[in-house]
């Protein structure tokens, strides 16, 4: 919802395992997704959260340029986490355990 002041309205969300936090602000108009990240003050409440570096998206799709692309009213910024374990390493390994169980072969 935008007001006359030049200001939209935007979320910040960031979550851990047992822990996440949304934030509502307002930002002026033309605001970065990454100066709303700043903003938000997340980095206070999660003190291993660098928001100088974190990868950032909008509504679940990842943002390549959090520096310049601008946000629009109503727009979520999320925060991410890095990775824990390659995806696809995870997945080939969950293969090899069917394909082990598939062929009798105890799995490790």
């Amino acid at each position: 919802m935008e007001n006359k002041s030049n200001t939209i309205h935007v979320e910040v969300a960031y979550a851990l395992p047992d822990r996440q936090r949304i934030v509502a602000l307002e930002v002026p108009d033309g605001c970065t997704v990454r100066s709303a990240a700043m903003q938000s003050g997340l980095d206070k409440q999660f003190p291993d959260l660098d928001l100088t570096t974190a990868d950032l998206g909008i509504f679940g799709k990842s943002v390549s340029s959090p520096d310049s692309q601008t946000l629009k009213s109503g727009e979520r910024v999320e925060i991410y986490r890095p990775l824990i374990a390659d995806p696809k390493e995870v997945r080939k390994q969950r293969a090899a355990k069917v394909k082990a169980r598939k062929d009798g072969t105890p799995s490790a």
